[in-house]
């Protein structure tokens, strides 16, 4: 399986840490920053490059275009990250996900293309990397150390059946808190129904599951 490539534009406190947690968990990375000494310190984990990030040329020759998701990890420099996050849609990345240090700045990263913005009083680099990393993982959220919250898809081998049948407790650990059901009409919410053992599951389904985060990152 090709493995998930993501850039990383900022080598601050967010944007190393989110480039070791990401490494660390088995992504390529590519991180981009005008700062030597931090790219030579991120050679040690990730594809470190010098450079300027609001050139979108330097993005292009760097590689951000292939990559599958795009993190502008530029904190104080506000006109800096959105010329970064510009860029990104310029050269035709899918996914960019950009930093911002007020509403305002994140109402105009997303004015300007962003697709998603975290704000780091709210997100954490360690979080943001799970979010990632798990491909089937909607939602995540720590809710203590070792036990998290996600919204996954229903596993295939459970498919049309109840949780009872699927023993679903014991075959992964995990406590369904409730099934987000989504309406017939499509732009009608979706319902949630809290399951019953003869709740049978569907593919449209969405569980929200609670247990220790090992045993969601193993069933994600």
């Amino acid at each position: 399986m090709k493995r998930k490539r993501v850039g990383i534009i900022g080598a601050g406190r967010f944007g190393m840490s989110l480039a070791e947690s990401m490494t660390n968990a088995g992504m390529e990375v590519i991180l981009i920053d005008r700062n030597r000494p931090a790219m030579q310190s991120a050679s040690e984990f990730a594809t470190a490059i010098q450079g300027d990030a609001t050139q979108p040329h330097v993005l292009e020759e760097a590689g951000f275009g292939e990559c599958d998701v795009v993190v502008v990890a530029i904190g104080s420099n506000i006109e800096a990250s959105m010329m970064a996050t510009a860029n990104c849609k310029e050269i035709g990345v899918e996914t960019v996900i950009s930093k911002a240090s007020s509403e305002l700045h994140g109402k105009i990263l997303r004015r300007i293309g962003a697709d998603s913005v975290v704000y780091p009083d709210r997100d954490s680099a360690h979080r943001l990397a799970r979010a990632l990393t798990n491909h089937d993982a909607i939602d995540f959220l720590e809710v203590s150390e070792g036990y998290s919250i996600a919204e996954i898809d229903v596993p295939e081998e459970m498919l049309g059946k109840t949780l009872a049948e699927a023993d679903f407790r014991k075959e992964t650990g995990l406590t369904v808190l409730c099934i987000r059901r989504a309406a017939e009409d499509p732009k009608k919410p979706r319902t949630v129904i809290i399951p019953q053992a003869s709740e049978c599951m569907t593919v449209a389904d969405r569980l929200i599951v609670f247990g220790e985060t090992k045993k969601l990152d193993e069933i994600s």
